[in-house]
């Protein structure tokens, strides 16, 4: 269903696409700079020390976040300036996208790229060698996963929008929620192979970030009841 965004709202749009791809690049980006910042300090510590290396896993995880977040940033400045751009070329003097249509995009680029180097790496542990499970661990390995994947997409999506709408009101505590809320996400994953403890927290985050979302959007109540019941 999460990659199911791309296709029913974004693939007939080809200024939606180039945002999305940049988007995903800008992710991949982070990833790139977080992972050599963690392999550099995993050389150069003592690989026997179990301790130390759980520690390094810790951090290695929260720089990321930290740096995903500062290339969202980033990624918001440059789509700011492309709209000034847009206005200025367009003939009616408006913009073909809204900021609001960005944000929605550049998180579904940075959720899918995330969830695609998940099922990668998840289908990279599928190849084995072994066997899921078969030392009386749990067999939801993979299912969980997926799961994971899942809901990680869509508050990629949610993230993107509450961060657009922080940066571009100023309210800097929205800011703070979405980065708060990255870290306590991939915080859980260390609460695994206890998977309850790490996907229905996960998913009663998602659950509110999309209300928000939903709220800062223009949303309404009425309009959500309106849609369940197919009226128009």
């Amino acid at each position: 269903p999460a990659f199911g965004l791309f296709i029913f709202t974004i693939a007939r749009d080809p200024l939606r696409i180039i945002i999305l791809i940049a988007g995903a690049f800008f992710w991949l980006v982070s990833l790139l700079l977080s992972s050599l910042i963690w392999f550099i300090a995993v050389k150069a510590s003592d690989p026997q020390d179990e301790r130390l290396q759980k520690g390094l896993l810790i951090f290695g995880v929260m720089f990321s976040v930290l740096l995903q977040e500062a290339f969202r940033f980033l990624y918001y400045k440059l789509l700011r300036k492309a709209i000034e751009g847009l206005v200025a070329l367009s003939e009616d003097g408006c913009s073909p996208i809204s900021i609001q249509q960005m944000a929605y995009v550049a998180g579904v680029g940075f959720g899918l790229m995330s969830g695609a180097f998940s099922m990668i790496n998840l289908l990279a542990d599928a190849l084995g060698p072994g066997t899921v499970g078969i030392h009386g661990d749990s067999q939801l390995y993979f299912l969980t996963s997926a799961f994971m994947t899942m809901v990680l997409i869509f508050l990629h999506t949610f993230w993107g929008i509450l961060f657009f709408h922080g940066c571009e009101h100023r309210r800097w505590w929205e800011i703070a929620a979405v980065v708060i809320m990255h870290l306590t996400v991939s915080g859980l994953s260390f609460c695994n192979p206890l998977y309850v403890g790490s996907l229905v927290p996960s998913y009663l985050l998602m659950a509110a970030a999309a209300a928000w979302a939903y709220l800062l959007s223009g949303g309404s109540a009425q309009n959500l009841r309106r849609f369940l019941l197919c009226k128009c």
